[in-house]
């Protein structure tokens, strides 16, 4: 089996991607500091923070013994694409949730692949879902292992063996230009598939935090959406054509832009979390890169007069490629946490003071596009803003936004080192029912860290916008429950998740359903809805060898 680095040198492939930035470990070289007045605001907040146990190190961490794999199945890829040391086996034990790295902080996790195997292309991917199939090994498809919902947790089912298929190798590039379509392998990820396009002029437009780490085959897997699917379009909506590689074959959609003909099949494997399959590459669709980006900040006077304007915008010509609102309470956390200090910070808020925004939200505008294009959309996003009450802050807010846009998660791994649970989820709802979604989650989440002794930091802003609707994403910050993490956590999902099935929200906007919101798939698409998706997997997956335990409960 192949070590790292692999003992052939020159011949083996590249072993499975190891990047400490995303790994959780709190990387000093990429981990952003919070200065004097940021930690003065989370301790009036939510207390004094304890910090947390030293990391453990790699070598010493406890994992379950590996089972051995059928030698045709290590065959069938090559013995040195077959990892089994310790380190490649943790790295694909998790995602990157917050339960996940408090597991992996504790230095100890109760499952682990057996193996992990790289396959070269869609012809291997086939050959060894049929042995796992005949042999009875489990199958986790692994892309850029950024999933915040358990959704490449190496959970067995009824299988003795389970082996992660990391599709690191599965990185074609196919430029239709007259189409403006590509066909885009599984294993690239966000940033590598927008260098290759941008070689062509082209851009797929699909932005979301994960982005740096995360593959085309785990955005098509998750539905994925990103920052600026407002302008370029969920992924869902990009994807034009996909493949399906299942244990009982294969299933492939045309690249045609329209078809009436039945149930959209496309749809079955867009969103299926590899319980049905794998999906070695997928057809977007792809459009000419943008000459000019236009980021902006504007202070609207509350989260409601904001929402309303996003409204109006979405229902009409205007919606911008980006847009955010910021509740009070998260405008406030972020201003104090990266907001401008010294005299930049006092004139700032001398500046909201005399424009009476204090205690506002925070609106972050993006355009992208031809010059003529983005002065129009901005003229009318501008315009729609201004008769909302909203007072515009200038392009270098939105361009600091802009660059810290992917921060997010190693902001949270110091918040962690520093003795702090960070969670997010995100829901979404019709326009009408937004509002009372909005208040029934803050309330539920506080409600659970109040009951815990550990009262936090709940905020929240609009992420997404739809003609008829918007998503809402919610952050909440608090001291960690020391050696009763996960059960903290696990509370506080709960409690959250209970209040967006109430409110008749949706589970999931784009984080997906994974392990973690797989109980609330019956009030998500009811009784025969559920029995519908568990026919076609015993249809495609005979065996249940794929992603056992998640997304169907």
């Amino acid at each position: 089996m192949a070590s790292y680095p692999p003992h052939s040198a020159g011949k083996s492939p590249d072993p499975p991607r190891r990047d400490s930035k995303w790994w959780g470990w709190g990387d000093p070289a990429v981990t952003p500091e919070l200065d004097g007045p940021a930690l003065e605001t989370l301790r009036e907040r939510i207390g004094e923070l304890r910090p947390a146990s030293t990391l453990p190190q790699l070598a010493g961490f406890d994992l379950p013994p590996a089972q051995e794999l059928p030698r045709a199945l290590v065959e069938a890829v090559g013995e040195e694409n077959v990892f089994t040391n310790s380190e490649d086996r943790l790295r694909h034990a998790t995602g990157r949730g917050y339960v996940d790295l408090a597991r992996l902080r504790s230095g100890h996790l109760d499952a682990a692949p057996d193996a992990v195997l790289l396959p070269a292309d869609a012809a291997e991917v086939k050959r060894v879902l049929e042995l796992c199939a005949t042999e009875g090994v489990a199958v986790v498809p692994f892309g850029g292992g950024t999933s915040v919902v358990g959704g490449v947790e190496p959970l067995r089912g009824d299988h003795d063996r389970l082996i992660s298929l990391d599709l690191t190798r599965l990185r074609a590039v196919e430029v239709d230009q007259r189409s403006l379509t590509a066909r885009l392998g599984a294993g690239l990820r966000g940033p590598e598939a927008e260098a290759a396009l941008a070689k062509h002029g082209l851009v797929l437009g699909h932005y979301p935090q994960s982005f740096e780490y995360a593959t085309i085959g785990g955005f098509a897997a998750t539905r994925s959406a990103g920052q600026a699917s407002s302008g370029y379009g969920r992924f869902d909506a990009l994807v034009s054509s996909v493949r399906l590689i299942a244990p009982a074959g294969d299933l492939e959609t045309l690249a045609t832009p329209h078809t009436a003909a039945g149930p959209a099949l496309r749809e079955l494997v867009i969103g299926s979390e590899g319980i049905f399959g794998v999906i070695p590459d997928v057809a977007a669709r792809v459009r000419p890169a943008p000459t000019q980006r236009r980021y902006e900040a504007w202070m609207a006077e509350s989260f409601e007069a904001g929402a309303e304007v996003v409204r109006r915008l979405a229902q009409g010509p205007g919606l911008p490629d980006v847009i955010r609102i910021s509740d009070e309470e998260e405008t406030e956390v972020s201003l104090a946490l990266s907001g401008p200090r010294g005299l930049a910070g006092s004139l700032f808020g001398g500046y909201l003071g005399l424009r009476r925004r204090r205690g506002g939200s925070l609106v972050i505008v993006g355009l992208e596009g031809e010059e003529e294009a983005v002065a129009r959309r901005r003229a009318m996003s501008a315009r729609e803003l201004q008769r909302g009450g909203a007072v515009y802050l200038g392009q270098s807010a939105g361009r600091s936004w802009e660059h810290g846009r992917y921060q997010g998660p190693y902001l949270r791994d110091t918040l962690m080192g520093m003795g702090a649970m960070v969670e997010t989820l995100e829901t979404s709802h019709t326009w009408t029912e937004l509002s009372r979604l909005h208040a029934a989650v803050g309330k539920a989440i506080h409600g659970s860290l109040d009951s815990q002794g550990t009262p936090g930091l709940v905020f929240c802003h609009l992420s997404h916008a739809y003609a008829d609707g918007a998503s809402l994403y919610f952050t909440f910050i608090s001291r960690a429950r020391g050696g009763a993490e996960v059960e903290q956590w696990r509370q506080v999902k709960q409690a959250a998740c209970e209040a967006i099935v109430a409110t008749g929200g949706t589970i999931t906007h784009h984080h997906a359903v994974g392990r973690d919101h797989a109980p609330y798939m019956e009030a998500e698409v009811g009784r025969t809805g559920l029995e519908v998706l568990r026919a076609v997997k015993d249809e495609l997956d005979p065996a249940g060898i794929m992603n056992p335990g998640k997304l169907l409960i």
